[in-house]
């Protein structure tokens, strides 16, 4: 089954084939990134705006990189939630489109579903059920994948993504957009013990996050810093700062695995491109015997590739849109 995929939640384009859910035909991405660059984040009403201008030539050009036509697909898929609500609603309704056009049954897909997919790509021989832990910008969730397209939330943040903290933490020390890249790197320079900085926990609920506390020490530490004209060591802060948020998440994750006795582990979403986080899973996961499955960094941020991969499952559990399909900025991925 050969399904094309459009992804336009948040600064990307892009569009993908993808074969029974595990196999890339063609993948297209158009970042903004550059552009946005110049605000220090993302800009909802630009990122639409780009949306709306790339998203034609995305899906033309994935469509010629798998050298087929609108007749040899047998569906289209789409990310509907959550989201950037303008920008989502540019691929939602050109899915539509393309959808009343050609005849062709509309997937409706959950961007973090889709992230978790991702790692279906990259490991042909990874089935549920597993215990994902989901790290991105927006969203920081420990997930029981109980089958491709059942889940449930055990753990999650009650406020800052660790994606959202490491951006912010990485803005004030003066890294440019997307921060979490540049800290990641600097900290591979850093003393991870130079600075103590808090591990803030969840009272009654031992799998959730927490990460606004420990975002609001680093800044006051580097503006109190400055207030006083002196220069803190980035390295070492970023250094610090991260080896706090990998701590927290991990620690989570691993007593969550321990308590609910997964033994397959999956990491999706943007920072599960951190090279701290990938090494400290795969050690605890070494240590307690456990396997370890994450997707190559070209498939951590988003693309349209993730989206026909969970799109082959959905479509095989009879989750079929109409042409009322709307997008929605905010949904549970437990649907």
């Amino acid at each position: 089954m050969k399904i094309l995929s459009i992804e336009s939640s948040c600064d990307e384009t892009a569009a993908a084939v993808i074969e029974d859910g595990r196999k890339i035909l063609s993948s297209v991405v158009a970042t903004q990134v550059e552009e946005h660059k110049l605000y220090g984040g993302v800009v909802p009403e630009i990122a639409s705006r780009r949306h709306c201008e790339a998203i034609n030539g995305v899906v033309r050009e994935t469509l010629a990189q798998a050298g087929m036509t609108f007749g040899e697909l047998d569906a289209l898929a789409v990310t509907y939630a959550p989201g950037l609500i303008g920008a989502l609603l540019v691929g939602v309704n050109f899915a539509k489109g393309l959808s009343l056009a050609t005849g062709l049954p509309l997937i409706p897909v959950h961007h973090l579903r889709s992230h978790i997919a991702a790692n279906y790509l990259a490991h042909p021989e990874l089935e549920p059920p597993f215990l994902c832990l989901v790290v991105s910008g927006g969203h920081s969730h420990i997930v029981e994948v109980k089958s491709y397209t059942e889940m449930k939330i055990i753990g999650k943040t009650r406020d800052d993504a660790a994606g959202e903290a490491f951006d912010k933490a990485a803005r004030t020390m003066g890294m440019p957009y997307p921060g979490g890249i540049h800290l990641d790197k600097a900290a591979e320079l850093g003393d991870p013990d130079s600075f103590r900085l808090p591990h803030p926990k969840v009272s009654g609920a031992e799998y959730d996050f927490s990460f606004s506390g420990l975002k609001t020490a680093v800044i006051n530490l580097i503006h109190n810093a400055e207030q006083r004209g002196e220069a803190l060591p980035v390295s070492d802060i970023a250094a610090s700062f991260r080896k706090a948020v990998v701590e927290s998440l991990t620690d989570n994750f691993m007593r969550a695995a321990d308590d609910l006795g997964y033994h397959t582990l999956v990491l999706a979403g943007g920072v599960s491109a951190n090279s701290l986080l990938r090494k400290k899973i795969d050690e605890k996961a070494e240590k307690s015997g456990r396997r370890c499955f994450y997707p190559p960094l070209e498939l951590c941020g988003d693309n349209g590739a993730m989206v026909g991969a969970q799109a082959y499952y959905e479509y095989l559990s009879g989750n079929i849109a109409d042409i009322g399909l709307n997008a929605a900025a905010t949904m549970s991925i437990e649907l």
